[in-house]
């Protein structure tokens, strides 16, 4: 049913990429044709998370394992290096042991990689030119599980998932600046456009916390209709999507009022959410189904669904010229 409430316009520039944890690979989808036209087989235990360099044309995945944060499973000690356009797996980072690699983030200013490594309570640094290790900010926390960076680059902040705290790090420093206590347990984190707020869920209480980034405390909760889990602004500020991962929904948090406007129903359990650059398209994984749902953040409805793979996560814009 979703399909017929809005026409394909071709999007101008770009892939979407998409972590299939149930197959082991990385998706590549084409936002005009609206399908899945590759996979690209990680050849490692499970990857959750993508990053995507610059250019568009390579992607990391760190290999985390076969389990959810903080239960028994598998420690991923690798991260894979894919080329898009060949479709193939070129490099691999090896970190030495088992440390949960799990969110990568590409450094806005100086296109180095940034990679939670939960075992460690850290995150590790790498070169992509060379794809070496070349350092480590300690988080002080247990299962820091996500991963934002402001857009100057100086700063980042990690979910940790089982303490229930964000970290905030000095990136050019190496060291954490504040660990601020947020709930029982959070999961998934972003921050505002202009830097200003990071959003976490709490998920024991259908809520979400701000954080003040120039305070590093709490300074308002937003009451949300279910549990939230991953966020992602607008490129205009103006709003939030929050993916509710049990209740198969997708609310739009107005940032002026700071309160839900719109909830969009989606397939089962949306994980992550990517808003296209032009502001006007949300992509929206979600894994029990394995399908892409299509947000037009125009009328705030689902405009298509795409099939991706089983376990359907980890989202990246690949954008091209």
């Amino acid at each position: 049913m979703w399909a017929q409430l809005t026409k394909k316009t071709a999007v101008p520039g770009g892939l979407l990429l998409i972590a299939n944890k149930g197959t082991n690979s990385v998706g590549v989808i084409d936002p005009n044709k609206r399908q899945q036209v590759a996979q690209i087989f990680e050849g490692g235990v499970t990857g959750h998370e993508i990053a995507v360099a610059p250019d568009g044309r390579t992607a990391y995945v760190p290999i985390y394992g076969n389990s959810g944060v903080g239960r028994p499973g598998t420690d991923g000690h690798n991260l894979v290096v894919v080329d898009v356009d060949a479709r193939k797996v070129v490099g691999n980072v090896d970190f030495g042991k088992g440390v949960r690699p799990h969110c990568p983030v590409v450094g806005p200013k100086n296109h180095l990689l940034y990679v939670t490594t939960e075992l460690n309570q850290s995150v590790s640094i790498i070169d992509p030119a060379t794809l070496k290790i070349v350092g480590e900010v300690p988080t002080g926390q247990e299962e820091s599980h996500m991963l934002a960076i402001t857009r100057d680059g100086h700063r980042g902040y990690t979910a940790n998932v089982g303490p229930g705290t964000v970290s905030v790090l000095d990136l050019d420093g190496h060291k954490a600046l504040a660990i601020i206590p947020v709930a029982k347990q959070v999961q998934r984190i972003s921050l505002a456009v202009d830097d200003s707020m990071v959003f976490t869920s709490d998920v024991t209480k259908p809520q979400l916390a701000v954080i003040d980034t120039a305070t590093n405390k709490v300074k308002a909760w937003v009451a949300l209709p279910d549990m939230g889990y991953g966020t992602a602004p607008t490129p205009d500020g103006a709003w939030l999507l929050v993916a509710l991962h049990l209740a198969n929904k997708v609310a739009a948090v107005n940032l002026k009022t700071m309160k839900v406007e719109h909830v969009i129903d989606v397939p089962s359990r949306p994980q992550a959410v990517v808003v296209r650059p032009d502001n006007k398209v949300a992509y929206v994984s979600c894994d029990q189904s394995g399908k892409v749902a299509v947000i037009d953040l125009s009328g705030w409805r689902v405009g298509g669904v795409i099939d991706a793979g089983a376990g359907a996560d980890g989202m990246a814009w690949a954008a091209r010229k």
